[in-house]
């Protein structure tokens, strides 16, 4: 019975009831994370065709962990030449590197969807190249890479040593609720195990 109908108990012209919650609790809703377009611009990608899913779901329990619900991005999934130029435009490095981000600067906004936080860059041979060399997944090492640059477009860096720190907790956190080593122990340490 809709708490709007007439003839109950209440009477006609009482206003609705309000639902009251359980215990004493209020029913929180898991946040959506914020909205990820992955653009794949590169055919190396097909070797890995789960890599989207991956994307999709590091911004999704980074966003959670850090509780950044607004915003979207791209994560543009490339190849080494076409990091390599962006990263020779951009910052005057000419050579390929693994990630690069390119965080929209804050105009204001009220923190609501919408917001464009900015873009991910990642190279996929040199993403091959690094979790070959280091004995990790490449789907791992793709968690690792998509949660680092999805921190520098909320702002973290690592230029300083404290940076650091908190950037790579940030990250080995975001990684574990993913089942992720930390990609900062080595992976013949006893506590880093392949899946």
């Amino acid at each position: 019975m809709s708490p709007r109908r007439s003839g109950t108990l209440r009477g006609r012209d009482a206003p609705p009831m309000k639902a009251m919650p359980v215990h004493g609790s209020r029913r929180k809703h898991a946040p959506a994370p914020p909205t990820v377009d992955v653009v794949v611009s590169s055919p190396l990608w097909q070797a890995e065709p789960g890599a989207e899913d991956v994307v999709r779901r590091t911004v999704a329990e980074a966003a959670s962990l850090l509780s950044k619900t607004a915003g979207e991005l791209a994560i543009v999934l490339t190849d080494d030449s076409s990091i390599r130029a962006l990263n020779r435009d951009w910052r005057d490095k000419d050579e390929a590197t693994n990630v690069l981000s390119f965080p929209v600067p804050a105009v204001g906004g009220d923190g609501k969807a919408g917001i464009l936080l900015g873009d991910v860059v990642i190279a996929y041979e040199t993403l091959a190249r690094e979790a070959a060399a280091e004995g990790r997944l490449f789907r791992h090492h793709l968690a690792h890479l998509t949660v680092h640059g999805f921190l520098h477009l909320l702002g973290y860096d690592h230029e300083t040593d404290q940076e650091a720190d908190v950037m790579e907790h940030l990250e080995a956190n975001v990684l574990a609720r993913l089942g992720v080593p930390n990609p900062y122990v080595p992976v013949d340490a006893p506590d880093c195990r392949q899946a």
